[in-house]
């Protein structure tokens, strides 16, 4: 019997036409992430390497480019949302990597963030506590991160 790996998501995946009734769902909510685009823009310089974890349809991210001159990676685990938050990005005119990967084994060197970004997708993760050890891992001695999981 092979042993099998953990679901990197909790409870059912955000795919096809789920990711977008959840695209069109918090495209109400645009106005908070403006909200907090400005806040987190407040903290980073221009050139800063910011890092989105589980950006879903990219809102929050596409706002902070819109405000500086950040260097930002969205990282999701759902294709789907990945191509989503592209189109809206390429849609709007700004430049933003996102891709796809997990939360607890995420695709970069350690230190390769200034800043570390991560709103309301903990309670989605199979595995928190790995997630969170591998924002501080791929955040550089001296960034910051802020987690919101409401």
């Amino acid at each position: 019997m092979h042993a099998t790996q953990p679901k990197a998501w909790k409870g059912r995946g955000m795919e096809g036409w789920t990711a977008r009734w959840y695209t069109r769902t918090r495209r109400n909510d645009i106005d908070d992430f403006r909200q907090e685009a400005k806040v987190v823009a407040k903290c980073l310089k221009n050139g800063s390497r910011v890092l989105e974890v589980a950006p879903g349809p990219g809102f929050f991210a596409i706002e902070l480019a819109k405000l500086g001159e950040f260097q930002i990676t969205g990282l999701d685990i759902s294709r789907t949302l990945v191509e989503i938050a592209t189109a809206n990005a390429k849609h709007v005119g700004v430049t933003i990597n996102f891709r796809q990967g997990n939360a607890s084994e995420m695709p970069f060197p350690e230190g390769s963030f200034d800043f570390v970004y991560c709103s309301a997708a903990f309670k989605n993760f199979s595995e928190p506590a790995k997630a969170l050890d591998e924002m501080h891992r791929v955040l550089r001695p001296g960034g910051e991160d802020r987690v919101l999981d409401l």
